[in-house]
């Protein structure tokens, strides 16, 4: 029982500091909002003897908030190269820097009286969480035996989602969501990094990492033996040995060229078009109509915030109801069933809030959509999305292509966020539909092009994609043509 010991705490440690806090910081900056930005206001006042214009203050918040994405986009870029020279270990807990910087920002922002230290902490607290959400579903896939390699990188979806309810908690009036204790609020987030300083050195490095990029065997062996105990390890140890003479002699790739090989022409679409749609499904805009919808339906305004932790926990429950059946199941059917889910609730939410005001019962229905969108979205896409690339693209890809698919995540919840308050006033009540149109599309790209990987190895996983990348030896040949000619003129 002590090696599994070993592989939960792995995964604790991973975890906490890891995707929790992507979850945790999304959530923590809601409660806030109106006091950072009389505070803005008041800073300006005290420093010009002009007050700012409301457009301002929401221009300079919308800054503030987008801070965010944009630092994830960084460290999603340096998360690669990041995995590659310092491994996957070194590379998690180094990452926890970003975070105390930005709790130290944040924490004297009030006292320096500069609203700029709120911004540039947002920033650096993006970078901590672009750099997790790439390095710690890669670190706990290759750690994990391969019966459950779906299981356990998938716990990086639950902490996101465990992060998310703590920070609606954590923001509540009665907590850290005052007026006065709001500076604490945003620099609570040094509090998981501790943690994960303290408890993830004494954890082991990824196997595969350790033999595959480092061809250090005996550190790979201890490692095995640390995270599996008795357990026979030869066929495990048989299986990344067959995995490192494959890949012999190549090195780390960088992302275009991942874009340039023929051979992860399939790969590379389905990460691209998941890890696209994962942001443009309109999961984040639900929370976004979250608060409106109830305000609709009755519920009193100082108990929306209850409400609100009442859909972040619908995303932890699913998320961890996903990890329990993503390796009975497979990873299509929870991907198909998700989307196809989504878009059926995307067109009755979008019936029921354009008869919100004629029909009496029409907000609860709306508000009973929102909990079955986010729940549908738990269930497949959130968490499936993140253990795709681990599982689809071998040891010297995969820091690449998860640079890609971190790329257009933060991307994309930047072009949303910034997008959705306009598509919402041009849209209206139909402002789903775009979302809509993103569900169906990914839903029939899964249904008709990516296969299951379920139980697997990695080498077989390869070894299927190679044959639908090289379907008709024809083809091939047409592409072996510019490449060679390529190389002449070089």
């Amino acid at each position: 029982q002590l090696q599994n010991k070993i592989l939960i705490l792995t995964i604790c440690a991973a975890g906490i500091g890891g995707t929790f806090q992507y979850g945790y910081n999304i959530s923590i900056i809601n409660a806030p909002t109106s006091y950072i930005q009389t505070f803005m206001n008041e800073t300006w006042l005290e420093r010009t003897g002009v007050p700012l214009e409301s457009n301002v203050i929401l221009l300079l918040w919308s800054f503030t908030v987008s801070a965010y994405p944009l630092g994830g986009l960084t460290g999603a870029v340096v998360a690669g190269p990041m995995a590659i020279m310092l491994g996957r270990k070194m590379s998690l807990l180094l990452n926890n820097v970003f975070v105390i910087i930005a709790a130290v920002l944040s924490g004297f922002s009030q006292m320096a009286k500069s609203f700029e230290m709120v911004m540039l902490s947002r920033f650096f607290t993006g970078m901590n969480a672009g750099v997790s959400m790439n390095i710690q579903p890669m670190y706990l896939a290759e750690s994990a035996p391969k019966k459950l390699r779906g299981a356990v990188a998938l716990t990086s979806a639950s902490f996101t989602a465990l992060g998310l309810v703590l920070g609606q908690v954590v923001g509540l009036r009665e907590l850290l969501g005052g007026e006065e204790s709001w500076p604490f609020l945003l620099a609570s987030n040094v509090v998981p990094a501790l943690i994960q300083l303290m408890a993830l050195p004494w954890l082991p490095e990824s196997p595969r990492y350790l033999l595959i990029d480092r061809g250090d065997k005996e550190s790979c062996i201890s490692a095995l033996q640390k995270l599996r105990g008795n357990s026979d390890l030869s066929a495990e140890l048989e299986e990344m040995l067959a995995e490192q003479a494959a890949l012999k002699g190549q090195r780390a790739k960088n992302p275009w060229e991942l874009f340039q090989n023929p051979a992860l022409r399939w790969q590379l679409m389905s990460i691209v078009v998941l890890s696209s749609a994962m942001q443009l499904c309109g999961n984040d805009s639900m929370y976004f109509y979250a608060a409106y919808v109830f305000q609709e339906a009755g519920i009193p305004q100082d108990k929306i915030p209850y409400v609100v932790i009442g859909t972040g926990s619908c995303e932890l429950i699913t998320s961890v109801t996903c990890n329990m059946i993503i390796d009975y199941a497979g990873r299509r059917p929870l991907l198909l069933g998700g989307y196809s889910f989504m878009a059926g609730w995307a067109i009755v939410f979008m019936v029921a809030l354009s008869h919100q005001t004629q029909i009496s019962w029409m907000p609860y229905l709306s508000m009973a959509c929102i909990f079955a969108y986010i729940l549908s979205f738990g269930i497949g896409p959130a968490g499936v999305t993140g253990v795709l690339p681990t599982e689809v693209f071998d040891q010297m890809s995969r820091p690449a292509a998860y640079m890609i698919c971190g790329s257009l995540l933060w991307f994309n919840l930047f072009l949303v966020g910034t997008a959705f308050p306009f598509i919402v006033k041009s849209l209206a009540h139909f402002c789903y539909v775009p979302f809509l149109v993103v569900c169906v599309c990914t839903a029939f790209y899964v249904g008709f092009f990516l296969p299951e990987t379920k139980g697997k190895s990695f080498l077989e996983i390869s070894e299927e994609f190679k044959k639908r990348n090289f379907k008709a030896q024809t083809h091939a040949v047409f592409y072996k043509g510019p490449e060679e000619i390529k190389s002449t003129v070089l």
